[in-house]
């Protein structure tokens, strides 16, 4: 769908989808293909390698020059994506209200997740803030650790300390969602799980094997086939998990854009809808 929007209005699209960044990554990511890409120039596809550290601060900072050089040429950029984190910080910025980041922390909660797994990272969010923990995205390993590590940082949950203090931007931000029915929705996922088995998707996974605790791999799809790897699971277990928690993580990712109650939701086959509501929006401004 972005890629026809794209297209009708001649532009550019950014992608912030904080794995499809890296080129060893390309199955497991559901990373469009040349032939999707249609001719539309993708930014932040390919952009990086596994071997890099490129987080969402970096993310904010390359993404603004981007946009900045992008709305030379064009007057409507599109921006697309999964990591509602990414969207969120390119629109918004950081809330001056949370700190940075602490080196010794972050690598003690590392060392928590190396020795133990995603669950005891799971439990310590759940004890330190039970409120947030009931928002984000529990398969999501950098959220945990960021909100684990704000928790330490100050002695405060991080539920509280996100004031919500948007920066402001120098360009309008107009955004949609796409919706369908959840059992289709489901059915859809099922389905594309058992196609990027069927494209290679373990051969991948063993390709990265030596970089599996990189944030970028401690994610949905990769987890539980490097769990196969170590003899924990069966192929065929391995495969229904990567199904159970792709579900898991749409419906934390419908609740997360849904909260935030600025946007504007259509089916994914009604580009016109689209195009039009677009067009009488920019009409406004």
């Amino acid at each position: 769908m972005c890629v026809d929007v794209a297209k009708h209005f001649n532009t550019e699209i950014i992608s912030a989808d904080s794995r499809q960044f890296y080129k060893e990554l390309a199955i497991g990511t559901a990373k469009p293909t040349d032939l999707e890409m249609d001719g539309v120039p993708h930014h932040f596809i390919d952009s990086h390698s596994i071997t890099e550290n490129f987080n969402v601060n970096d993310f904010e900072i390359a993404a603004l020059k981007t946009l900045n050089l992008l709305f030379k040429q064009h007057d409507i950029v599109i921006l697309t994506g999964g990591s509602g984190l990414f969207i969120d910080i390119l629109c918004n910025g950081f809330d001056e209200g949370i700190p940075t980041s602490d080196k010794n922390i972050r690598q003690k909660i590392e060392a928590l997740y190396n020795k133990y797994g995603i669950e005891i990272l799971q439990e310590k969010l759940k004890q330190l803030d039970p409120k947030f923990y009931q928002e984000i995205d529990l398969n999501n390993y950098k959220r945990l650790e960021r909100a684990i590590e704000i928790c330490l940082l100050t002695g405060k949950p991080n539920s509280e300390l996100r004031q919500g203090i948007k920066q402001k931007r120098p360009f309008n931000i107009l955004k949609i969602g796409l919706e369908r029915d959840r059992a289709e929705l489901f059915n859809r996922i099922n389905q594309r799980v058992d196609l990027m088995m069927d494209a290679g998707l373990l051969d991948e996974v063993k390709s990265v094997a030596n970089y599996k605790n990189h944030n970028a791999l401690k994610t949905v799809g990769y987890t539980e086939l490097f769990n196969f790897l170590a003899g924990e699971l069966s192929l065929e277990e391995a495969q229904e998990k990567i199904k159970v928690n792709s579900r898991r993580y749409a419906k934390r990712q419908i609740a997360w854009f849904t909260k935030s109650g600025d946007y504007n939701w259509f089916n994914p086959n009604d580009k016109n809808a689209i195009v039009t509501f677009i067009k009488n929006q920019i009409k406004k401004t």
